[in-house]
């Protein structure tokens, strides 16, 4: 897959059927959409597009709060790719674009940059000043252009429609476990594993501590079933996220013990996929309590995860 990051560098670009959407939790609402995109592009001879930004447009909106990624850029572009997608149009969300005429917007970017014969878009795909841009116009243009436009209705599971804000909201609230309904894959946080206090290895559970990118979308306060996956392999695991009140004032961070892990992981990157919260984050009398109480919570964590193995067999 090949990766545009300007509008600028896109030219010369062959007819193209186009995905249209900020696709910013690629959920399996917005799979569906690509997958549909990616079909109609083979069976017409086109190349397959997905147009999106890489920052959120509400961002730019007057006392809007900062939108929180539910991914990376680079898990993005890895599911965005593996749907069969040639090419990503991931390009910044400007004030030029933002107060675009939807006619321009069509007319410049979608025709003339992306070569665009076909677009799929979501039932409340939005585009242009003050958003006036929607299906409609794009149909309307299409006639007249001669462009294909196919609009997917709202994708629901379990009478939900699937959507990015209920996935933040389900992450925000500690409910991680129904993640891999909507987004057909657990919610994770990667990075590089950093320094600690070495309370845990005092204990005897030596953890792997992650610092939170504070632009992403993050659980809840509280103690995880988790999978570590470091160099290809994945591990079960269980992990704190918060700020240890008992020994101390700390930032809020991720603190993940491995099962039967015995290597020094400083510097290297993993990833802690999130399974289920099993308790809130307290505040103990005293360490001793602390370590009783992660005995308690390493219990529970493997017997989680031996049931799961048990499903597999």
């Amino acid at each position: 897959m090949r990766v545009f990051a300007n509008l600028e560098d896109i030219t010369g670009i062959e007819p193209t059927a186009v995905a249209l959407g900020n696709f910013d939790g690629v959920h399996l609402g917005h799979q569906k959409l690509i997958s549909e995109m990616v079909e109609h592009a083979r069976e017409h001879g086109l190349k397959a597009a997905v147009f999106t930004f890489s920052n959120h447009p509400k961002d730019l909106l007057p006392k809007t709060r900062k939108v929180k990624c539910i991914l990376y850029k680079n898990e993005k572009a890895e599911i965005i790719e593996s749907l069969g997608v040639d090419y990503m149009f991931e390009v910044p969300f400007t004030k030029a674009i933002m107060n675009m005429d939807p006619v321009a917007f069509i007319e410049k970017i979608l025709l003339t940059r992306f070569n665009m014969k076909a677009a799929f878009c979501g039932f409340n795909y939005r585009f242009g000043y003050e958003a006036a841009g929607n299906p409609d116009v794009l149909r309307n243009i299409g006639m007249d252009r001669g462009f294909d436009v196919f609009e997917l209705p709202p994708f629901k599971i379990n009478d939900n429609v699937v959507s990015s804000s209920l996935i933040r909201t389900l992450i925000a609230s500690g409910q991680v476990e129904k993640c891999m309904t909507y987004m057909g894959r657990h919610y994770e946080i990667g990075g590089e594993v950093v320094v600690g206090n070495r309370l845990g290895r005092k204990l005897g559970f030596p953890t792997s501590n992650l610092v939170i990118d504070t632009n992403m979308v993050t659980p809840p306060n509280g103690v995880y079933v988790t999978y570590v996956t470091y160099d290809g392999k994945r591990y079960p695991s269980v992990t704190n996220v918060g700020n240890k009140p008992t020994i101390g004032k700390y930032n809020k961070n991720v603190e993940t013990h491995i099962f039967n892990f015995d290597k020094e992981l400083y510097g290297k990157n993993i990833i802690v996929e999130f399974l289920k919260k099993t308790r809130d984050e307290v505040k103990f009398d005293d360490v001793q309590e602390l370590a009783d109480q992660i005995v308690r919570d390493c219990k529970e964590a493997k017997a989680f995860h031996e049931a799961l193995a048990a499903e597999k067999e």
